[in-house]
């Protein structure tokens, strides 16, 4: 059988690579540019065979060649390949949106060429995140991620958005320490960090001190991920952004903190006992969240509230800790990653088209723009949830886990996520009808949408709508996905070698089953 391991390292290192290139040929944009677009394609194209090859089993490469524990690992099974390549795609949509924007901005509001390395940096740390199955190589990750979102988020230099960075590297600093104190604990009480190794030992430790460390990562993940009451500063950072940058932040960043939360839940700590709090958070954070996006009359703040409240919806399908609670938190994950981000990007046409994102100041861009109303109609009735949209499929999926579970708490999250939908709804009609059908304060001329903004745009809405055609097979793929987190055999079992594994975590989930 062929061995197509070598493919599971190509995400990190072929955007690190392009990165090092990229800065190197700085003085030659139009190379430069080319080089970001063959990577990322290239990054998409490895990550579509892992989502292929990662559904036979979880693909593992020793860095270094130093097997584990001793060594780092990287692991791509079915959960990670499919984050690695719905953001790779979304990443690839961004860059050729942020492409044709330069192009057609003055060279004051181009993307400068420190730009393409960062990009690709930001790229490289997703994928590393995805695919750590180390602790410490997962804050490595984080960390590359922190760098390169600094930098793309103060791009421009104005005092607006370097307010934004700072109030956003505060928190990302906060969350990387809480998170490096917590592996630094976890080494102390197990005398490891690879992942799979922990999936072991953590079980044999003190529960009290393993609740401790539970939290402590929690907390890490739960900033990161814009969890309520940790969520308090996005709203303020990601608006500032040039559309590009925003788009991306908003579509991936939180996203790795709900993967690290699920990767950790699952793996590490399995015995649910703070799953009653992450519901009560989940809960939170839809709730205000969306009360939060009502509230706004800035169509980038209320994308940026509703971000927040939708991250609660994925908090509640791990809180429920169940294969259909998972199965559904992941589609979820996936299909939040496309809309969120696509609308992010229509926004950026809204406001060259309108020229603000007050939704005080707009209207009349239906008649002015009638393409433009339609690609913010679609993702936008597919994240209130409208059927037969992949927003109501994975909705439709968390409810029917928490019915299933039965417990009075989760009948509460399920009305909460009902009356969530219900109100994303009336925010994004909202917008829509100000944005759209309300008459402008000042006649506007006709405007031409940039083909090469349109296009990345289309695109990503279009993948969205293929979750939504392809909703069977990927809802099976993440049902295959879940069961095997659950299990948590495969994975330890791909990644320690026979011999270390000493006592199997298939041992300790046979005792666990009634």
């Amino acid at each position: 059988m062929t061995d197509y391991t070598w493919l599971v390292p190509l995400p990190v290192v072929i955007p690190l690579s392009a990165a090092g290139l990229a800065l190197a040929l700085y003085r030659r944009p139009n190379v430069q540019r080319l080089v970001t677009v063959v990577a990322l394609a290239l990054v998409l194209a490895a990550s579509v065979a892992l989502l292929v090859l990662a559904d036979e089993g979880p693909l593992v490469v020793d860095v270094g060649g130093w097997a584990a524990p001793v060594g780092i690992d990287l692991v791509a099974d079915r959960l990670s390949a499919l984050m690695l390549t719905i953001s790779s795609a979304v990443t690839l949509c961004v860059l050729l949106y942020s492409l044709a924007q330069g192009g057609e901005d003055d060279e004051e509001s181009a993307p400068v060429s420190i730009y393409h390395p960062t990009y690709l940096v930001l790229a490289a740390g997703v994928a590393n995140a995805f695919l750590s199955g180390d602790l410490f190589n997962l804050y490595v990750g984080f960390e590359i991620l922190l760098a390169a979102s600094y930098v793309l988020i103060t791009l421009g230099g104005t005092g607006e958005r370097i307010r934004a960075g700072t109030i956003y590297i505060v928190v990302a600093l906060l969350s990387s320490v809480l998170f490096l104190v917590a592996i630094a604990m976890i080494y102390a009480a197990t005398g490891t960090v690879n992942l799979a190794q922990l999936a072991i030992r953590l079980p044999e430790i003190d529960p009290g001190v393993s609740l401790v460390l539970q939290v402590l990562l929690l907390l890490a993940f739960a900033i990161k991920a814009a969890v309520f009451p940790l969520s308090a500063w996005l709203p303020d950072s990601y608006p500032t952004a040039p559309a590009p940058v925003t788009a991306v932040f908003a579509g991936l960043l939180t996203k790795v903190g709900v993967y690290a939360i699920i990767r950790t839940q699952t793996l590490l700590f399995p015995d649910g006992r703070l799953d009653d709090a992450l519901m009560w958070a989940a809960l939170a954070t839809m709730v205000i969240g969306i009360l939060g996006a009502v509230a706004q009359d800035d169509i980038k703040r209320l994308l940026s509230f509703t971000l927040v409240s939708h991250i609660g919806f994925m908090v509640f399908g791990i809180a429920m800790a169940t294969d259909l609670g998972y199965t559904a938190a992941i589609y979820y994950v996936a299909h939040h990653i496309t809309v969120q981000t696509a609308l992010f990007l229509v926004v950026g046409l809204v406001e060259r088209a309108g020229g603000s994102t007050s939704l005080t100041k707009l209207g009349g861009l239906a008649k002015l723009t009638p393409l433009l109303a339609v690609l913010f109609f679609v993702p936008a009735m597919n994240l209130g949830g409208i059927p037969p949209l992949s927003g109501f499929l994975g909705k439709i999926g968390l409810i029917e886990a928490g019915v299933q579970l039965g417990t009075p708490l989760a009948y509460v999250l399920v009305v909460g996520s009902v009356v969530t939908s219900l109100l994303t709804l009336y925010a994004l009609v909202k917008a829509w009808n100000k944005a759209f059908w309300q008459t402008p304060e000042e006649p506007r001329p006709p405007v031409r949408l940039p083909f090469g903004m349109v296009a990345p745009t289309a695109a990503l809405i279009g993948v969205g709508l293929l979750l939504t055609v392809a909703a069977g097979p990927l809802y099976a793929y993440t049902e295959r996905a879940a069961v095997s987190l659950t299990e948590r055999t495969p994975y330890v079992e791909a990644v320690l070698p026979d011999g270390e594994r000493g006592q199997g975590v298939s041992d300790d989930v046979a005792e666990e089953q009634p």
